[in-house]
């Protein structure tokens, strides 16, 4: 990351900042990038002798690069791979993280053995998991067998249950959350239950829940729940939950500030993955019994019982 620390000379008085911020800067810098980096200061005129001071980030690489990282493979042939992701590791290349994700782990193990279908910071990726959420993904390597799994996706024919801890206690021991998500309208790294007469965009989304188990300690109650998904749309489980007044525990996004343990993400684990193997026909299912950090919580739930 760069910084600018630019003095605005009497010829400059009464120049917009974005103006002024592309000309003193054209080797790194559009008037478009500089708009995107002032934000909302980007219309201010400025005065002789202000200081004007921005960061600028880093360049884009073009594609991610291979990396010798671990990868937990359930599952591997010539078409596709079934991985069980820890939680704190991001799926792909993005802003403010280039490395260390599972892409660049997929690129060293597989070379180029994957589908381009993603783009070339996305390859094999067919569908994505919260950095904290851990569990199992399929991977793609090829084309043909990004399409078929695509597909499932998209008809819903492809299972993906997961386990969480909630906080408070689900009076039923089971029901479907069928509740559209969008782009939280106000804060736009976040999803959000929106109503179909938003003019955000919205897309159905369903989810089944179970009740596993249900905890009443002196921290509180909580339940142990599995959740099916339906749909798969961002953060799903998260927002639904919150929604209904049973955030994830540990979700400082959607949930309370107020957590009752330490944790360093939400209590979530794509635990089953089922679908028709594209070139077999085959079904297949995946079972990831959850890590340690999950375990470490239902068990200390046991205790305090």
């Amino acid at each position: 990351m760069i910084t600018i620390r630019l003095e605005v000379p009497p010829v400059a008085d009464g120049k917009r900042a974005d103006v002024f911020l592309a000309e003193n800067c054209p080797e790194i810098l559009t008037r478009s990038a500089a708009q995107r980096i002032l934000g909302k200061d980007k219309n201010r005129r400025l005065k002789t002798g202000d200081i004007l001071t921005c960061e600028i980030p880093d360049p884009v690489p073009g594609e991610a690069q291979p990396e010798d990282i671990p990868l937990d493979i359930i599952y591997e042939d010539g078409d596709l791979l079934v991985i069980n992701k820890p939680r704190g590791m991001v799926v792909h290349p993005a802003a403010g993280n280039y490395t260390g994700t599972l892409v660049n782990a997929l690129l060293h193990h597989c070379g180029e053995d994957l589908s381009g279908i993603g783009g070339v910071l996305r390859p094999g990726i067919v569908h994505r998991l919260d950095k904290d959420t851990s569990g199992l993904m399929v991977v793609a390597k090829n084309d043909a067998t990004h399409q078929a799994l695509a597909a499932q996706l998209e008809s819903r024919t492809m299972g993906r249950i997961y386990k969480a801890v909630v906080m408070g206690a689900l009076k039923k021991e089971s029901r479907r959350i069928d509740l559209p998500i969008g782009r939280h309208p106000t804060d736009r790294k976040k999803m959000a239950v929106l109503t179909k007469h938003t003019t955000a965009r919205v897309r159905p989304a369903a989810t089944e829940i179970e009740v596993l188990h249900r905890y009443e300690s002196r921290r509180g109650k909580f339940t142990l729940i599995s959740a099916k998904l339906e749909t798969g749309r961002t953060h799903q489980i998260r927002v639904h939950m919150a929604h209904i007044g049973y955030p994830v525990l540990g979700d400082l996004t959607y949930g309370t500030k107020n957590q009752p343990f330490q944790l360093n993400g939400q209590v979530l684990h794509a635990a089953t993955l089922r679908f028709i193997h594209p070139t077999t026909n085959w079904e297949m299912e995946f079972n990831a019994p959850p890590p340690p950090y999950f375990q470490d919580v239902v068990d200390t739930l046991d205790a305090l019982i």
